[in-house]
């Protein structure tokens, strides 16, 4: 019974990631739409997301990612960066809210507002920060 009840829960955390596809089941509207934005991009893996396709690849040696709807409409990029490279702000929401707790990664988002953002994830969940590091909210990573 033990068995059966931690396969379940692996499958369970594996759905609530993003799922890998084949670029071929990669909408067209979509492949177009990330073409225009990075023509210079030909191995992207692809996922799918809460109904969203996000392309990830390296430009210019930096670890990247773009988020499309269904219909090829860019929502974000997300460029990693060092931790080091939040917002002071940013990190000291986190030293003061989330005790003891480290960073795991840190990237920077252009969202399609025209915002920048940044993300920090800590204990499995993304912090959204603003261009100053003023907190904005939690992701369930």
């Amino acid at each position: 019974m033990k068995k059966m009840i931690v396969i379940g829960l692996m499958f369970v955390g594996i759905t609530a990631f993003g799922q890998k596809i084949d670029a071929s089941k990669v909408p067209s509207s979509v492949q177009s739409a990330f073409n225009k934005n990075f023509p210079d991009i030909k191995d992207a893996k692809w996922e799918k997301e809460k109904g969203n396709y996000e392309a990830n690849f390296k430009q210019n040696g930096q670890k990247m990612s773009a988020l499309f709807d269904a219909n090829g409409t860019w929502l974000e990029t997300e460029t990693d960066i060092a931790i080091t490279a939040l917002p002071k702000a940013a990190t000291d929401y986190i030293e003061k809210n989330c005790k003891g707790e480290k960073i795991k990664e840190a990237a920077k988002l252009k969202m399609a507002n025209g915002d920048n953002n940044y993300e920090a994830e800590v204990k499995g969940m993304d912090l959204i920060f603003d261009a100053n590091g003023k907190f904005i909210k939690k992701v369930k990573d």
